[in-house]
């Protein structure tokens, strides 16, 4: 093997297995930026082997979902632009299977040039996370779920968002969950994803039509929790990758058509004891333990002020509407899917808590951290839960704030939810979570233009 590929002994299988019998010709260095989406470097393979050091501004994660920056007395320097050192995290390696040349991905950590994690970086801050719980000797094991929908290319942001065309000719068709032939509409597409999925070494548990026109949902098996954020990420690509191949766009945006339910991201907890590999959860008779009951009580406490990590923009406060299957409460109950947090069904060994808050548009990285961040607070503080929701929960009290402007007053209040996530990483958060705001406060929408353009 030529001296300049001898990195390929440290990927994964799959990767490996993608390149075989062929010439691999480009590599992406990448990391997630706050909005999850990829931010990075490509070179030939050859240049990439010399594995030099690699560098990115990092003025990268001062930016808002427009593009605009933050500005920020509180940051030294800000505006120097200063290096940010990327390392290959080769154990990330995955194909890149919609390209034209062979081309590998390969996620990179990302520290200071004094070898520090960087605090901006949404890998770090879930690395951060995941360090509290180590130092109590506990392992999270988290499984997500992705929503997303299928629509017709919108080229124009003034039109409404609409259901791609199935092979039928006509519309996706909405409230059809579970339904095969919903599914058959899509086919191609969902071919794709599999094939694409394959390609990377993934493991999809389930495909299912949701009960949105287009709409689909894919769950993750369980598992680290870093590994599965790295999943959620690649997999947000692939999807939007396979979706072009048929003249249409996957979004995962939380509400993107007003009568259609929302995407969310549900995600499944469960912690283990770092010594035993047992699930602390459940106790040896088969019963749930006080740790089951204080993760969901930090969930239930510590959740409203997380909020603005795992719902980031305007838009994903309209995903909260009651009877659209989606939670406005923090109840919780077994079996019970009107509640923000649900127990699945499950073997004692395999129990679980689910929070179904989280919406799709979150980075994943960021959305698991809070998450765990929650529930971890809950065990760290010995809270106590609500009593179990029973019946239909939608007439509960709204715990979830209605809008981010509302939800980022309550993490300022939150001095523990701030040091989970990190001070430097929310402190900048916040900042472009307000630049937003404003930036949307600019926009006049087609509600204003069509009621009150001739009636005030």
């Amino acid at each position: 093997m030529d001296e300049r590929l001898k990195w390929i002994e440290k990927i994964p299988q799959a990767a490996r297995d993608y390149i075989k019998n062929t010439r691999l010709e480009e590599v992406e260095c990448i990391i997630s930026d706050t909005t999850g989406i990829s931010r990075g470097k490509c070179m030939p393979a050859r240049k990439f082997g010399r594995l030099d050091p690699m560098y990115l501004p990092d003025s990268i994660f001062y930016q808002t979902v427009t593009g605009s920056y933050v500005d920020l007395d509180e940051i030294e320097n800000q505006y120097v632009e200063g290096d940010m050192v990327l390392t290959p995290d080769f154990s990330s390696a995955t194909a890149a299977p919609w390209t034209g040349d062979i081309t590998l991905q390969i996620i990179h950590d990302v520290t200071d040039t004094s070898g520090n994690p960087m605090p901006l970086i949404p890998r770090n801050v879930l690395k951060r996370v995941l360090g509290f719980f180590e130092a109590d000797g506990l392992v999270p094991v988290v499984a997500p779920e992705m929503e997303f929908f299928l629509v017709a290319r919108n080229t124009d942001p003034n039109q409404p968002i609409t259901p791609k065309l199935g092979r039928t000719g006509r519309p996706a068709a909405s409230m059809q969950a579970y339904s095969m032939s919903a599914v058959d509409e899509y086919g191609p597409v969902i071919d794709d994803i599999y094939d694409f999925a394959d390609a990377q070494g993934f493991e999809i548990d389930t495909i299912i039509q949701e009960g949105g026109a287009g709409q689909v949902e894919i769950n993750l098996k369980h598992g680290d929790a870093v590994k599965l954020a790295d999943e959620v990420f690649y997999f947000k690509r692939l999807i939007k990758e396979a979706a072009l191949r048929h003249d249409c766009y996957a979004t995962f945006m939380a509400k993107p058509m007003g009568d259609q339910p929302g995407s969310a991201m549900h995600i499944h907890h469960s912690v283990l004891d770092a010594k035993t590999g047992n699930n602390i959860f459940n106790d040896t008779n088969g019963k749930p333990t006080e740790a089951f009951g204080q993760f969901i009580a930090g969930l239930q406490t510590y959740l409203p002020a997380a909020t603005p990590f795992i719902a980031p923009y305007v838009n994903s406060y309209r995903r909260y509407v009651a009877n659209f299957s989606a939670p406005i409460n923090l109840e919780w109950a077994e079996n019970n899917r009107t509640t923000g947090i649900r127990v699945p069904i499950s073997e004692p060994g395999s129990r679980r808590i689910e929070n179904r808050v989280a919406g799709m548009d979150c980075n994943p990285y960021i959305g698991l951290a809070a998450s765990l961040a929650c529930g971890y607070l809950g065990i760290k503080n010995r809270l106590t839960p609500r009593v179990a929701a029973t019946g239909e929960a939608y007439n509960a009290n709204r715990d979830i704030p209605p809008s981010l402007r509302e939800a980022l007053t309550l993490l300022d209040e939150s001095a523990e939810m701030m040091d989970m996530m990190g001070p430097e990483f929310t402190t900048v958060y916040k900042a472009a979570k307000h630049k937003e705001l404003e930036d949307y406060q600019e926009v006049i929408s087609p509600w204003e233009r069509e009621h009150l353009l001739m009636n005030v």
